[in-house]
């Protein structure tokens, strides 16, 4: 008997006449390792609450729902379906990491002994004994993630659900999260359901992958197989591993497509002569559009130093991309530049003009402009409409269309549409410096796609982009120079070819799989026009 069985599920929301799932059935037995994967707005998130009852959404179900058997409101008791989130900040409870993990098992009864050897060795499990007794909002974004994960583990589930858990955290905090959900998976035959936009661990993990697409099940099994069977102009594909991305844009013959950068990396030399490609070449932006000299700043007087004679120019027309990990100070960064913190030494000059001549609201009007990390902050009134009118944002000026949304209240929409609205309300102060933190969290490729396009646009028309980011593929695919913020200094600035090359953790899997095999080439496209294949590619579909 399977573990999980889900039979036409078919589910809508209140006041809605199209379902957000439609006869969706599949089965799960104990220990596999499930991870979803579709567009933003597809249901992903919509079928992972409905696996855990207590977070069930109101609205219209149909169907049938099995733990072992039995029906899923009556078999999953709190602390049989874990549930992990992308914002750990929302589900973190407490002050101290402790009490963290001693909240959950106490609000299930157990006994205070008991507790104490459960919390013990969780803590010893997820080696976060070093910070046992730190304040909660202490923690990075990567450590608060990785508690919210051992909150949930300490109340011993069978079933594991995540919903884009590591949209938050830098690439090396991400690898690290996705290999102890891993080891969690193979340790203790922990029945897990993934759904992520970050595919590249995410799908080599999975024993099945789903592919959901409007609400409607497109395929599920092996991911090796699904993959295999899709087709390139799938708008999907561009989601897939860059492994796989590569196969696709190649016509050297392979026995199956290759997952992970191992794999893609072996693909590469057995198929194919890999040749250096051009040197790249900064663009020149003659005009500065924002300049940071030598500054530093401090939260508290006797604390650390955030940014530390921290330096950071931004052209006219340019786009700049600042990674770092969790906790780096990009945020701050951005705040400090927008005038939003008072810096302790330096100066930061906006449009030729210091900071601190501009006064009133002055710099806000038609000159600097900045899109947070939670949108949802922007958002004050009952519909976009209303959101666009406060700002005089003109549909007609915008680089996309926001009409099908217009009467909607920001928050019913997707985490996509409500970046879009977010975008939109800002651009309506028509500034000249645009500010953005992480603007590609929650999106699908298709999404980010649309997005990089709107802001060449913007850098088109002479507005200066600063975006911090630990998306290090859309920066490659979009940036003209990206730069590393580590210990408040920015380092290693320059053209992204050259800055990812260079790189070992913070570059994208294109390079790894051909590092030593050429200089450059950081995305699947750059890399594939850099190939010969060996032998004649007309024998890849005899040999497949």
């Amino acid at each position: 008997m399977a573990m999980l069985t889900v039979r036409e599920l078919t589910f809508t929301y209140p006041q809605m006449d199209t379902p957000a799932l439609e006869n969706i059935s599949f089965t799960l037995e104990e220990g596999e390792f499930l991870t979803i994967c579709g567009p933003t707005g597809c249901g992903k998130s919509t079928l992972l609450r409905l696996l855990k009852p207590q977070l069930a959404p109101r609205g219209t179900q149909t169907g049938t729902l099995l733990l072992d058997g039995v029906p899923l409101r009556e078999a999953a008791s709190p602390g049989v379906v874990g549930f992990v989130s992308q914002h750990p900040e929302e589900q973190l409870v407490t002050d101290r990491v402790w009490h963290e993990l001693a909240f959950g098992p106490e609000n299930l009864g157990v006994p205070p002994q008991e507790i104490r050897i459960r919390v013990a060795e969780m803590a010893s499990y997820f080696g976060i004994t070093d910070w046992y007794d730190r304040d909660t909002a202490s923690l990075s974004g990567g450590q608060k993630q990785l508690l919210h994960l051992a909150s949930v583990m300490v109340m011993q589930p069978r079933l594991l659900i995540l919903d884009e858990p590591t949209s938050q955290l830098d690439p090396i905090a991400a690898g690290e999260f996705m290999a102890t959900l891993k080891r969690l998976n193979r340790d203790f035959s922990l029945t897990v359901i993934l759904t992520e936009h970050r595919a590249e661990e995410a799908v080599p993990a999975a024993h099945k992958l789903m592919l959901l697409k409007e609400g409607r099940l497109s395929a599920i099994g092996a991911p090796r197989k699904v993959l295999g069977q899709m087709s390139p102009a799938e708008p999907m594909a561009s989601a897939m591993p860059a492994a796989v991305r590569l196969y696709h844009l190649l016509p050297a013959a392979a026995p199956e497509v290759p997952l992970t950068v191992a794999e893609g990396r072996q693909y590469l030399r057995e198929h194919f002569h890999v040749q250096d490609a051009p040197a790249p070449q900064l663009q020149s932006f003659p005009q500065t559009a924002l300049a940071l000299e030598k500054v530093s700043f401090r939260y508290d007087r006797q604390g650390e130093e955030i940014l530390r004679r921290c330096s950071l120019t931004v052209g006219c027309g340019e786009w700049v991309c600042l990674l770092g990990d969790n906790g780096a100070g990009k945020s701050t960064l951005l705040q400090a530049a927008a005038g939003l913190l008072r810096i302790r030494e330096g100066k930061i000059t906006v449009m030729g003009k210091p900071l601190s001549a501009y006064h009133g609201g002055e710099l806000y009007h038609h000159c600097l402009a900045m899109l947070p990390q939670n949108v949802q902050t922007l958002f004050a009134r009952n519909t976009v409409r209303e959101e666009l009118e406060e700002t005089a944002a003109s549909l007609g000026e915008l680089p996309f269309d926001l009409s099908p949304f217009l009467e909607r209240h920001p928050y019913d929409l997707s985490g996509g549409q409500q970046q879009m609205a977010a975008l939109a309300k800002v651009l309506g102060q028509h500034p000249k410096l645009l500010l953005l933190d992480e603007p590609t969290k929650g999106l699908d490729a298709a999404a980010k796609q649309t997005l990089g396009e709107i802001l060449r646009r913007l850098c088109a028309k002479g507005i200066g982009l600063l975006m911090v980011t630990h998306d290090v593929e859309f920066a490659a695919a979009h940036a003209h120079r990206c730069g590393l913020l580590f210990r408040g200094e920015v380092m290693g600035m320059g053209h992204p070819d050259a800055f990812f090359a260079g790189n070992y953790f913070y570059t994208t899997p294109t390079r790894r799989m051909c590092r030593g095999l050429c200089n450059y080439g950081i995305t699947p496209h750059e890399l594939a026009a850099c190939c010969t294949p060996k032998t004649d590619p007309s024998q890849r579909g005899a040999e497949i």
